[in-house]
């Protein structure tokens, strides 16, 4: 295995659009074209031990631009402020301001226009110490999200230089405004049993509706229209409107909100946390304020969660929907046997339906090989139990391996194997060796022992497991109809479980060429050995060569070109020696002294470094035009991230990703075949979808928990993602009328 691997965080991804940093006394600024950052400072007294200061990052949006509250709403994601301060300070949690509600089509969002101040408490401990000589030195990350029909990930990084002793109020009234929008908590009181501030929340029994009370609100605002904003997430329906299904009344002092719940609803909490302001949504009035209050009732079951270990970024650029949550089957802690029983039937079928993909038709020649040789009947049912022991115990070891190493904390799924330089690089030697002996250059009898050679040819049975094993090596990267949601499960599954799923996979696999071998009349019908047997073998090389060629071209993904070329190098000077090892006399002594020399030579300079993975190319999140036609300088398809996915969910788009890597044959037959179909494209384009390419040829944390999401662990998997719905997954094969079919189902755009 590598090294090292690609790491992936949401945030790395975050495009940076120019933007710059000065240092300043009392602020520093960084502008882009859709906002203008400033990191402030209020501290009147000083920075004192045992006191508090505040510091802010101030973002002025540009007109029609917004940024996002806490609860950012059904997309979006809200500021985020990562903080370097010296010894004995530290950081509060961001005081938010009072937000606005912002609709977009059919969804809604809460966040910012104009010039907000996002302020953060800087408590001193007892135990600071100032600097002896100069400032205080603070630095500031800061990521955020800017939309407007289209969104931009974007980041800043801030310096300020402190003042110890002396006061630093410039920006006080800036400060000041904002505390002055910041909702402050009001408590839950209540005397003799009657609540006198505070509120409750009511569930109504079929799980729709909330019935929000509240009591101690300002009398002035007693017959006044009222807004309410969830900060707790993911369970409101952020885009019902004031009187169609979000109802309100006073009742005296007491004032009554009927609330609906969203369909898409994917927390159950005990409590809720509201803010409340005077006005409609779109425009609330301060004061405000905040509201904790107890849910009284039962929630119905979630329909669908996000699986353990995905973050909430990625659980919401999926945008999971409980109405379609059975077109997307999620892996489970643990799973009824009934689950278990379409788990293993799925991954028999799946391997039994395995032989007919591309990536196995390699290894077809060996299977082939193996009745042309001729014998008993016998010999033949013993080939067939050893290729089958072969197959069954590689998916084993592979399917254990993959568990132990994912148990161990590695983001990998179903293929890992090829997404290893070496392991490439040593599949592509080993098919040029057969391809050799294939075509007559060399016998393996040559380079062996004498006593290995004649034990090797005594135990065929032994050759025909091998063939398992390397059957399973070449068409594991694959996954066909069936296994990817048996994959899916199988991962979440207990270790026995799971690996009853992998040995179902491996004897689905086998079991065509176990019956073949168990049926007499198969090899019958073949003509009897003779020399057409000889033409037949050199035949069967070219397989073995192509095979080869598609793993130089996987190894150039991985590498680069210097990869590529190095370890074709190093499978010229192989074939040399293997052909110089067939001759006699000093002929053979020097040409197989100067492979050797030039292979040792190849060895120590060339391939340690062209076997390193290249460095990946970062994604860059780009704004499709409003037809989604591609420009001259830009692709068609993009390359995916969960950011770039989520940015242009919020914006309204639909989103296709195509799950891939160059290694999976399958994955490259599909996009030269229905990916690449005119009339798909055509649709593509009509319904504004953004097509992204999810490339997983080497190892990427981030795709290996997407499609963990997804429920699968291997590709090729191909989802289609609209806003506020459930992704729909397609087989592994998709046809150009099933793709069409699931476009059909989205909204036509506008």
């Amino acid at each position: 295995m590598p090294t090292s691997f690609i790491r992936f965080a949401l945030t790395a991804l975050l495009l940076t659009l120019g933007l710059t940093s000065h240092a300043q006394i009392g602020g520093a600024t960084v502008k882009t074209e859709q906002v203008r950052a400033e990191l402030m400072a209020h501290a009147p007294q000083g920075v004192q031990a045992g006191q508090t200061f505040w510091l802010g990052l101030q973002i002025a949006h540009q007109p029609h631009w917004h940024t996002y509250w806490q609860n950012p709403g059904d997309s979006g994601l809200p500021t985020q402020l990562h903080w370097t301060l010296p010894a004995g300070l530290s950081a509060g949690d961001i005081a938010w301001p009072l937000p606005k509600k912002i609709p977009i089509g059919t969804l809604a969002n809460y966040g910012y226009e104009g010039t907000v101040l996002l302020s953060v408490p800087i408590a001193v401990g007892p135990d600071f110490k100032p600097p002896v000589v100069g400032p205080l030195k603070i630095a500031l990350q800061a990521e955020w999200l800017v939309c407007r029909q289209e969104c931009i990930p974007q980041e800043g990084q801030f310096s300020l230089s402190l003042p110890v002793q002396s006061a630093t109020a410039l920006d006080g009234g800036a400060f000041e405004a904002a505390h002055q929008l910041t909702p402050p908590k009001l408590p839950q009181l209540q005397q003799a049993g009657t609540w006198i501030t505070g509120g409750q929340t009511r569930l109504s029994e079929d799980g729709k509706q909330l019935h929000l009370r509240l009591h101690g609100l300002p009398v002035k605002w007693r017959g006044q229209t009222l807004s309410a904003f969830p900060i707790t997430a993911g369970v409101v329906n952020n885009a019902a409107a004031q009187g169609q299904g979000w109802t309100q009344n006073w009742q005296g002092a007491v004032w009554n909100a009927n609330i609906p719940v969203s369909e898409e609803r994917t927390e159950s909490p005990q409590n809720m946390r509201w803010v409340i302001a005077t006005g409609p949504e779109s425009s609330p009035q301060a004061p405000a304020f905040e509201i904790e209050s107890p849910v009284q009732g039962t929630w119905p079951a979630l329909t669908q969660a996000a699986p353990a270990g995905v973050s909430p970024e990625l659980a919401k650029a999926l945008a999971l929907n409980a109405e379609n949550a059975s077109t997307v089957p999620m892996p489970a802690a643990s799973a009824s046997p009934l689950n278990i029983l379409l788990a293993v039937l799925g991954a028999f079928l799946g391997g039994l339906l395995l032989n007919l993909m591309p990536c196995v038709f390699p290894v077809l020649a060996i299977k082939v090989m193996g009745f042309a040789q001729g014998g008993h009947d016998r010999e033949h049912r013993a080939a067939g139990l050893a290729y089958t022991a072969g197959v069954v115990l590689s998916f084993l070891l592979l399917g254990g391996l993959m568990l132990g190493l994912r148990a161990a904390g590695e983001q990998l799924g179903w293929g890992f194997q090829l997404q290893s330089p070496p392991v490439v690089a040593g599949l592509a030697l080993l098919f040029t060796l057969l391809g050799l002996n294939l075509a007559g250059v060399f016998e393996f009898g040559q380079m062996l022992p004498s006593r290995l050679a004649s034990w090797q040819s005594s135990h065929p049975t032994v050759n025909a497991g091998l063939s398992g094993v390397l059957a399973v090596a070449v068409a594991s990267p694959c996954t066909a109809p069936f296994m990817g949601a048996s994959l899916g499960l199988a991962i979440a599954l207990p270790v026995w479980q799971a690996l009853m799923v992998f040995a179902a996979m491996g004897l689905g696999m086998a079991l065509p060429y176990l019956a073949a071998s168990a049926w007499p009349g198969i090899a019958r019908a073949l003509p009897r050995p003779g020399a057409w047997m000889v033409v037949f073998r050199q035949a069967m090389a070219f397989p073995m060569f192509a095979t080869v060629i598609w793993l130089l071209w996987v190894l150039g993904q991985q590498t680069g070109i210097d990869g590529a070329s190095g370890l074709l190098a190093m499978l010229l000077t192989v074939a040399a020696l293997a052909w110089a090892l067939g001759l006699s006399g000093r002929a053979r002594w020097v040409f197989s002294s100067l492979s050797l020399a030039g292979l040792f030579w190849l060895g120590a300079n060339v391939l340690p470094g062209a076997l390193h993975e290249a460095p990946a190319e970062t994604p860059v999140a780009t704004t499709n035009s409003p037809t989604n036609q591609p420009a001259s300088h830009t692709p068609r398809w993009q390359a995916w991230s969960a950011a770039a996915q989520q940015t242009q969910l919020a914006a309204g788009r639909p989103v296709f990703v195509d799950f891939t890597a160059a290694w999976c044959v399958t994955c490259q037959y599909n996009k030269k075949t229905t990916l690449a179909n005119a009339q798909v494209l055509a649709d593509f384009d009509t319904r504004q979808v953004v097509l992204m390419r999810a490339d997983w040829t080497r190892r990427d944390p981030a795709i290996t928990q997407a499609l963990t999401a997804l429920g699968r662990s291997g590709v090729p998997v191909y989802a289609l993602y609209a806003p506020g719905q459930a992704p729909v997954l397609l087989s592994e094969l998709p046809s150009v009328a099933e793709v069409q079919a699931a476009l059909q189902k989205l909204p036509t755009a506008k």
